[in-house]
């Protein structure tokens, strides 16, 4: 048997300070909003010349006055992602944009996809996702309010947080882009984590009701242990699924792999290291679920 709880203090001093330095890279640095909710121009284009390079297009478009643009490799070698801070798809635009790659590089180009987010559209985008969130996690906490007793109900709060807080901090660290994917990657988060903590407390308060002998230290290690086999099946094979998909899904998966990725990792971390040892520290018993029950 492991003995996962001969560590958690030391993990508890590690999430506490990535949780901190998150919410601060939050506040400072803040996040890479992308055209969904920062409004701008989205280009999908196809050049004719496999040879053409990101920084000869970059020089294109840095001449033509559009403010931000941000270009990156999308699938095959001649396919670009353009991001592009001004809000004109109007024809007449578009076919300028063409006209001066074209004179500036020398080689013709297929726009395959042209998509526009306004302001207005974009604010609403962005507040839209944000009270996704919040209800996602209101509903979920109810649902432990009601189904377990308020020691572990804390827990399973303080596991959530902890997870989408670091995930939403790892992406500020690196800059990577936030967009409505990102959002649904942030749900399934949220309900990964919380299925996750879930099995393990319902075997803790059997366990409780089992064996009234042993404190509750023990009990939750013991509890882990008997859930491990299935915590690591679900995990390994969702990782499975998803580091296939951000490798071989293509740019556009990338960002939602990537924070399921993160999320999925979280989530069976703050599982056994942060909602575990609250209850440990709030010293639930036997006891505890008697008086909730009666």
């Amino acid at each position: 048997m492991i003995n996962f709880n001969k560590f958690y203090k030391l993990f508890n001093i590690i999430s506490t300070c990535l949780v901190i330095i998150s919410v601060l890279l939050l506040f400072v640095k803040g996040l890479n909003f992308g055209v969904d909710f920062k409004g701008g121009t989205l280009i999908e284009l196809r050049s004719n010349d496999k040879n053409i390079s990101i920084t000869s297009i970059r020089d294109s478009f840095s001449n033509m006055n559009l403010g931000d643009v941000n270009i990156k490799k999308f699938g095959n070698e001649s396919d670009f992602l353009i991001k592009i801070e001004k809000k004109d798809t109007s024809v007449n635009a578009i076919e300028e944009i063409k006209k001066n790659l074209s004179e500036s590089i020398g080689s013709s180009f297929n726009f395959r996809r042209v998509e526009n987010v306004g302001p207005k559209v974009s604010s609403e985008l962005l507040k839209s996702g944000i009270i996704a969130i919040i209800i996602s996690l209101a509903a979920m906490l109810f649902y432990i309010w009601i189904r377990f007793e308020w020691q572990f109900s804390l827990g399973a709060i303080l596991a959530l947080f902890h997870d989408v807080i670091i995930t939403l901090g790892l992406f500020s660290l690196f800059n990577l882009e936030i967009n409505l994917s990102i959002v649904a990657a942030v749900l399934t988060i949220v309900g990964y984590s919380m299925n996750d903590t879930v099995v393990i407390y319902d075997r803790v308060r059997e366990n409780l009701k089992k064996f009234s002998d042993i404190k509750i230290f023990e009990l939750t290690n013991i509890s882990i242990n008997e859930t491990l086999s299935r915590t690591i099946i679900t995990s390994v094979t969702t990782l499975l699924a998803l580091i296939s998909i951000y490798l071989f899904g293509g740019e556009i998966l990338k960002g939602f792999s990537l924070a399921m990725i993160m999320g999925v990792v979280f989530g069976t971390y703050s599982s056994i290291y942060i909602a575990n040892p609250i209850l440990v520290k709030l010293r639930v018993s036997q006891k505890t679920i008697l008086k909730e029950e009666t």
